[in-house]
């Protein structure tokens, strides 16, 4: 992205990517971490619903579109290097693929301490 399209430089790395995390607007919890390229942060800003980069599908994505599990945007924050975003999002439904509220539902020692959203087997079959 150039200065002109959105007021700062953006460092999409030698892969065209750059690391984007969701956070939840009303809590501050920390949501998901996910990759955008150009087109999804383009995407992001005009339709004010969270778009990601599948590194796994080689895909542009929509957070949402399959499980209605959405991100609708409050706020796109870059942080001091231009090379990661912040999506300030409201989050509905849980933002896990595997049907937690946050994809940070583990500690280190492998207890989960997240909560269930949905049940992953009735959403993507």
């Amino acid at each position: 992205m150039s200065e002109s399209e959105f007021g700062v430089d953006l460092n999409f790395g030698d892969d065209g990517l750059v690391p984007a995390i969701a956070q939840d607007a009303e809590t501050g919890d920390v949501l998901m971490l996910a990759y955008a390229n150009r087109e999804a942060v383009e995407r992001t800003v005009e339709s004010g619903r969270a778009h990601y980069y599948s590194r796994s599908r080689e895909e542009l994505w929509e957070k949402g579109a399959t499980s209605g599990h959405t991100q609708e945007i409050e706020d796109v924050r870059v942080d001091c290097d231009g090379d990661a975003l912040l999506y300030i999002v409201e989050q509905t439904g849980g933002a896990c693929h595997t049907g937690y509220r946050s994809c940070f539902y583990r500690t280190i020692e492998g207890e989960t301490v997240g909560e269930r959203a949905f049940d992953p087997d009735d959403v993507y079959e």
